[in-house]
């Protein structure tokens, strides 16, 4: 097979959102490592963030190419330059960068046709419905990526079979999700649902759904033994066209490409491995809320104040933006710094979250339950204090928490609604997360048994992606499947 795949050429389009690039980033080098030739498209800004972890991928051999496209963000009303999720002013202009993203299309369509070798597959994430136009014109298959897990997936599939919230009028009353195996009952609100609460997108979450239903299949960045149950159903209703071929952090083996892995860090690899160096073996609390993180200053005090009173060392990792400067201004008031010279460590914007939670002194991950967030605490064996903020967090806090049992909660209910932040207002005080960062980090058997099953899982992890593994099959079965399209006519 690697001598065919030699002659097959996959196109990617990844959403402009670090948290859809990093994975599909590193499932465009899992493929070219099976000999695949592969195109992303993407644009200026969006490129260079991960240009010199893919330029030591092509001096390593592998057939990656970058193609930039200017991205239209003054013509849909964006400021100019504003080509990723994470740099938006405002949360009100999400419906202007999706306009941006599908307007694309037509000279996507025109470079295309000067594409060689020919195209034999599009990769897309699931938020760019207009690449399904662009598979249907060139007679080729569109894979969607999807950047959760299948427990999600299944959990939605299962609400909308059911047909369940059609009886729920309340945005906030409980409820049981149906269909779950071994009597596992799991309660969510509507609130807490991905894509509650987004009117505005209805219409394109509409074209989403569709273009989802016309794809070929679905590539996941999962793996078989961590969601075996869910998995299986999955497969069942896409046809068995349903690739897992995670952990895709994985593939980054060395500590370069760890602490290069989505942008540049804000601190020195080095510099952050000696301070690590210097701590116990799980002693340390990671505190990262993701890129997208939009708590309010009041908010992010309460937990660096709670951080502080639990007396342990802990790395906390505020994001760039405006909230940056407000905290700089408390920090420096309070003199924050000051108090937790020694002990604490602060990561102002992007973290080398891979290497940082690779390391034996971490012994606990505060997280907002991103799945890259959740697999790449998995893949290190770290168990987990979950705070999620909005999407499908609140069933990834669910899976962790309740299904893996390699998490704690720190109890929050309510989902952050971008705009209304200031509305929504504390979530969690100091005293309720210091709590539960003792519960975590605290010697007995309920962190003895989580600790144990996180180390299972990683392990389980890393064989995935060993060669024979699950996950290493799956890649070469899809570059398979592809072959025979091309060979056999049109799958659309």
């Amino acid at each position: 097979m690697a001598s065919q795949a030699h002659q097959i050429h996959f196109v990617l389009f990844p959403l402009m959102a670090q948290g859809h690039m990093i994975p599909m980033m590193d499932i465009a080098r899992l493929l070219a490592q099976q000999g695949v030739i592969i195109t992303v498209i993407t644009t200026p800004h969006n490129a260079t963030r991960f240009k010199t972890i893919l330029a030591r991928a092509v001096d390593s051999g592998l057939q990656i190419h970058v193609i930039q496209l200017e991205f239209p963000s003054e013509e849909a009303g964006l400021p100019k330059g504003c080509e990723n999720i994470d740099m938006l002013p405002s949360p009100d202009l999400i419906f202007n960068f999706f306009t941006a993203t599908c307007m694309l299309q037509q000279p996507v369509e025109k470079l295309f046709e000067k594409l060689t070798p020919r195209p034999r597959c599009i990769i897309s994430d699931m938020t760019l419905p207009w690449t399904m136009n662009l598979a249907s014109k060139f007679h080729i298959p569109r894979i969607s990526f999807h950047g959760t897990c299948c427990f999600c997936l299944f959990c939605m599939r299962s609400l909308y079979i059911s047909k369940l919230l059609e009886s729920i009028s309340s945005e906030t009353e409980y409820f049981v999700l149906p269909g779950l195996p071994d009597q596992i009952e799991i309660k969510v609100t509507k609130a807490q649902l991905p894509g509650a609460r987004t009117t505005r997108l209805k219409d394109f979450n509409v074209q989403m759904m569709e273009a989802e239903v016309a794809s070929y299949g679905i590539i996941m960045n999962t793996f078989e033994e961590l969601e075996p149950w869910y998995i299986k159903e999955y497969k069942k209703a896409r046809m068995d066209k349903v690739w897992c071929v995670g952990p895709v952090s994985l593939c980054n083996k060395n500590d370069l490409d760890k602490a290069q892995r989505g942008n540049k860090a804000s601190i020195d690899e080095h510099q952050c491995l000696k301070w690590l160096d210097s701590r116990e073996p799980n002693s340390v609390v990671y505190a990262c809320l993701g890129s997208l993180c939009n708590l309010i200053s009041s908010q992010l005090i309460e937990l660096g104040l709670a951080l502080e009173a639990s007396k342990r060392p802990f790395i906390w990792v505020i994001k760039e933006g405006d909230k940056l400067q407000e905290m700089e201004n408390w920090m420096a008031e309070d003199q924050f710094e000051e108090r937790i010279k020694g002990r604490g460590l602060i990561i102002r914007g992007w973290a080398p979250q891979v290497l940082i939670l690779s390391h034996p002194a971490i012994g606990g991950f505060l997280t907002h339950c991103g799945w890259n967030s959740t697999l790449e605490g998995i893949c290190a064996g770290i168990q987990m204090l979950t705070w999620p903020l909005f999407a499908d967090q609140f069933l990834n806090e669910k899976f962790v928490v309740q299904v893996l049992k390699i998490g704690y909660r720190i109890g929050v209910e309510d989902p952050l609604k971008w705009g209304e932040e200031e509305k929504i207002g504390v979530l969690a005080k100091k005293e309720d997360i210091k709590m539960a960062i003792d519960r975590l980090m605290d010697e007995g058997e309920e962190r003895e048994a989580r600790q144990k099953k996180a180390k299972e899982l990683s392990q389980m992890a890393k064989e995935a992606v060993e060669e024979g593994g699950s996950s290493d099959l799956n890649i070469k079965l899809l570059i398979q499947d592809i072959l025979e399209q091309a060979s056999g006519g049109n799958p659309n």
